[in-house]
């Protein structure tokens, strides 16, 4: 997967900017509650801003967030408007090609590896996967923190047919940045989650929601293992814009303060430094809205020294 893609970026922080309501615990499935046409129209502003894969609003419809109960009384119905609001604002683009991705969350709580179950997971996978199945291309399991939660996730949407790319989240406190081997939150190395995909099935192996300083370096690492492997395997990167004294906190537990020095001109220099590593497919995560994705595309497409004719 040579070609270069653009993801969308974080969905919650941009349903607050046009105006949704989010609240834990539900976080950003109130949206698809109580304001369903504001996640169609943050989709729409990804596509705009250069997005050629936006991501089904599904990540907050597991029982860690919805409960239980809602979960089983109306969790397949949200998973499917979810998954419509993406199709629709994809399928409205004439242009060009948006693909869709299912976000396929970590079911027991993200940056928790210690919760994974995997007696119940698929119990759960499965409703998501059943309902966004009629309306994504390609399958994302993302923020995952154990490689387990990986190939839960490939068990899940094996029967679909459809490809599937997973996106593990990394630790990122100082000594991370300083130069210790990339890993997971889990503590597994990212050589051997790189290991694992190469035998996968996977068509690409994502990093998200983890501070972008540390990701060129796992990108390097995951390059290389699929070199040895000689495995055709995409590698791409989503990172977060969390505070660094938050970034170890559990997600969406609260509102993390996002950092005012992450510019859309610095997080598309990061992008580059993704890319030149072996990264080909670059978006955002939480914090990273609709502006550093628009930057990020043009500055990707068009890289310095690029003569940009606009028509």
């Amino acid at each position: 997967m040579s070609q270069l893609r653009i993801l969308d970026g974080g969905m919650s922080r941009e349903l607050i900017r046009l105006g949704a309501e989010l609240r834990q615990p539900e976080w950003s499935a109130l949206a698809l509650m109580e304001s369903s046409e504001i996640v169609g129209r943050v989709h729409r502003e990804f596509i705009d801003a250069g997005a050629d894969v936006i991501t089904t609003n599904s990540y907050a419809l597991v029982p860690f967030h919805i409960g239980e109960e809602r979960f089983r009384s109306e969790g397949r119905s949200l998973i499917e408007l979810a998954g419509k609001l993406a199709r629709e604002a994809a399928d409205e683009r004439a242009d060009r090609k948006v693909l869709v991705a299912g976000s396929l969350p970590p079911i027991f709580g993200s940056y928790e590896p210690e919760r994974f179950d995997p007696e119940r997971v698929q119990d759960y996978l499965k409703v998501l996967v059943e309902g966004l199945a009629p309306y994504v291309d390609v399958w994302l399991g993302e923020t995952l923190s154990l490689i387990a939660e990986g190939d839960a996730v490939r068990a899940a949407v094996a029967a679909t047919g459809k490809p599937f790319w997973v996106s593990f989240t990394l630790t990122d406190e100082p000594g991370a940045l300083e130069g210790d081997e990339p890993k997971l939150r889990s503590g597994e190395t990212v050589a051997a989650a790189a290991a694992w995909a190469a035998g996968s099935g996977a068509e690409a192996l994502l990093f998200n929601c983890s501070r972008p300083e540390v990701m060129a370096r796992a990108v390097a690492v995951a390059a290389a293992t699929f070199r040895d492997r000689r495995a055709n395997i995409g590698i791409g990167v989503y990172a977060n814009a969390f505070e660094a004294e938050e970034a170890e906190g559990a997600a969406n537990e609260t509102l993390h303060h996002t950092r005012v020095d992450l510019t859309a001109d610095r997080y598309s220099r990061f992008a580059c430094d993704w890319v030149e590593a072996g990264a080909s497919i670059v978006g955002g995560c939480c914090g990273i809205g609709a502006r550093h994705i628009h930057n990020l595309a043009r500055s990707l497409r068009f890289p310095p020294g690029s003569v940009i004719r606009d028509r």
